[in-house]
């Protein structure tokens, strides 16, 4: 067989076996929160003290801790809670002073956009994941949805480049 011939074959065998590329659609927003791979929780019970809170923000570079009594949820602390409420407790006193109480949850089954929802509607960047019992299982963030969406357009999205002054004059230049 001509050399060609034979590079056009093993071309279209590449090509056939290439994943298809992924569309992003409202089949993926239906798609469940644990297809985002939410990260496990951390938590304080409502007694540790506002530093406390802090200190596990800082160290583990989070955005909330889940505030739990006897395994169940019972509030969430955020950055936000601490910026807006601060000034109501000292930093010794219990987070329960600064805590969202009762916050609103889903399961890792309910579909992606149900948390886009309650955090668009609602103003929230984290949703607390629950089993039947309201025990934490998970935490979605803003970020986890950011970058399930990114995914779908990776070469759009991580190929900009870094001056947006620029706009569009990247697209029309070749090599380096």
């Amino acid at each position: 067989m001509d050399e060609w011939i034979e590079e056009d074959l093993n071309l279209l065998a590449d090509r056939a076996t290439e994943k298809a590329p992924r569309v992003f659609d409202q089949r993926m927003l239906r798609e469940p929160i644990r297809l985002l791979e939410p990260r496990h929780p951390l938590s304080l019970p409502p007694t540790a003290s506002v530093r406390d809170a802090i200190g596990v923000m800082r160290e583990h570079r989070i955005g909330c801790v889940l505030v739990v009594e006897a395994g169940v949820l019972v509030g969430i602390i955020t950055e936000r809670d601490l910026l807006l409420k601060l000034d109501r407790a000292e930093g010794d006193g219990p987070i329960a002073a600064l805590m969202t109480r009762e916050p609103e949850v889903l399961t890792p089954d309910d579909p992606i956009v149900y948390a886009l929802n309650k955090m668009s509607v609602g103003g929230f960047r984290h949703v607390p994941l629950v089993d039947a019992e309201r025990r934490p299982v998970g935490i979605v963030s803003v970020k986890d949805i950011i970058d399930y969406i990114v995914d779908f357009f990776a070469t759009d999205v991580l190929t900009v480049p870094p001056d947006p002054a620029r706009g569009e004059a990247w697209r029309g230049r070749d090599g380096g």
